[in-house]
């Protein structure tokens, strides 16, 4: 237990803070503070030693700690992540959070002052999107001086993020993919027709390498992803840093073989290349290459590349795929995650399941070898048939066991 010094003997008490209160903290080391009046002392010691039983003390020298600091600590745990999210990270905090927190104290944060912050953003222009990005990233900041002994809650918590309107999807059929095929610049007609028949992500395509095209198999080794982090191309994991085997139609085999037959024999190559050779920068292709040949095949602008991947899970669902096999082929972390996305696109494919069901029930009643025929009577087997013991047959009375005389 702590307890209270009177310091007017005391050649320091001479002054305005006459009380001092000793107490220790929950690692056993000693804290003091001083106050002019005895009953903020008394208060303070009161508060202190509940907040030591309940779990909830915070070192007072932590929560003065600037958001700002704490924002640079957690930073740099985050070392594992992918440059791309990292960077994102590091906008977020430089433009949103920093300006607003970054100069005050950890402990001085509520919930209402996040409320403001939040909905300044959005009454800013800030899409709903990127406000929830800033809000997750300020959320995980508290929660690291949480368990730097610096809150004891998250300020932040309870803090209802706004909510983001996720981007419509565009489904291509077969022939609209082959009219966007042959509407881009030469080359990269292959590329289209292997985004949308692989449904491989758009940095998977860009760090796609020669070595991993496997076409005696027919098959896509998916490895690695690429992306772009201050002008430079990043190749690292996917983004689920699972590796996945996709299996190619053969149609796209031989157009990959005859395509591949011009490229450098590199195995370490990239299999897809910029104009001029260089590793393929998305942004560059979307903006050059993909988005003229929208106009050129005379489909709508707002068909994004991602979209052929979305394509791609519709053309597997349309032939019948199951959702653990379309889960597999597109790299999804979860069968939910497939099913979240595409689900709606299954019923139409339930009811070709039913009318396939029907064909099977008929054809097995017309099957002349379900049953044999005789005079208008169903024939029946007169073959014993054995049920597992021993000398004991069903349909042959007189090997069964005796029966017991009433």
């Amino acid at each position: 237990m702590g307890y209270i010094e009177d310091l007017k003997s005391k050649r320091q008490g001479q002054g305005r803070l006459r009380w001092r209160v000793r107490y220790r903290d929950p690692a056993g080391r000693e804290r003091a503070k001083s106050f002019a009046r005895k009953r903020d002392a008394e208060r303070f010691l009161q508060h202190a030693e509940a907040d030591k039983l309940r779990g909830h003390w915070v070192d007072p020298r932590q929560g003065r700690t600037t958001v700002g600091e704490l924002a640079e600590r957690w930073y740099a745990t985050t070392v594992t992540l992918k440059p791309k999210t990292r960077e994102d990270y590091r906008s977020l905090l430089h433009n949103h959070i920093l300006p607003a927190f970054g100069d005050q104290a950890v402990a001085s944060l509520d919930i209402l002052a996040v409320r403001a912050w939040l909905a300044g953003l959005v009454s800013r222009g800030l899409s709903p999107s990127r406000a929830k990005h800033a809000y997750y990233v300020l959320y995980a900041v508290l929660e690291a001086a949480i368990q730097a002994g610096a809150l004891v809650r998250n300020p932040a918590a309870g803090v209802r993020a706004p909510r983001s309107h996720s981007r419509e999807m565009h489904f291509l059929s077969a022939a609209e993919v082959e009219r966007l095929a042959e509407a881009i610049v030469p080359p990269y007609g292959v590329l289209v027709r292997f985004a949308a028949y692989t449904g491989l992500r758009a940095g998977e395509i860009a760090a796609l390498r020669v070595k991993r095209v496997d076409l005696l198999r027919g098959t896509v080794r998916v490895v690695e992803s690429a992306s772009e982090v201050g002008g430079r191309l990043i190749t690292g994991p996917t983004k689920t840093h699972a590796e996945r085997t996709v299996r190619l139609p053969r149609f796209l085999r031989d157009e990959l073989a005859a395509y591949l037959v011009s490229r450098p024999r590199d195995r370490d190559a990239f299999v897809f290349t910029s104009p001029k050779g260089g590793p393929l920068r998305h942004h560059n292709f979307y903006k050059r290459l993909f988005c003229p040949a929208l106009v050129r095949a005379g489909l709508p602008e707002q068909i994004r590349f991602h979209d052929l991947r979305h394509t791609c899970a519709s053309l597997l669902i349309a032939q019948g795929a199951h959702p653990k096999a379309i889960q597999a082929h597109l790299g999804h972390s979860s069968i939910q995650v497939t099913m979240d996305r595409y689900g709606h696109l299954f019923p139409d494919a339930l009811e070709h399941l039913a009318d396939r069901l029907d064909a099977v029930r008929t054809q097995a009643r017309t099957d002349p070898e379900r049953i044999k025929r005789h005079d208008g009577l169903i024939e029946l087997s007169t073959r014993p048939v054995q049920t597992g013991r021993r000398g004991d047959f069903m349909g042959d009375p007189g090997t069964g066991p005796r029966q017991r005389r009433a």
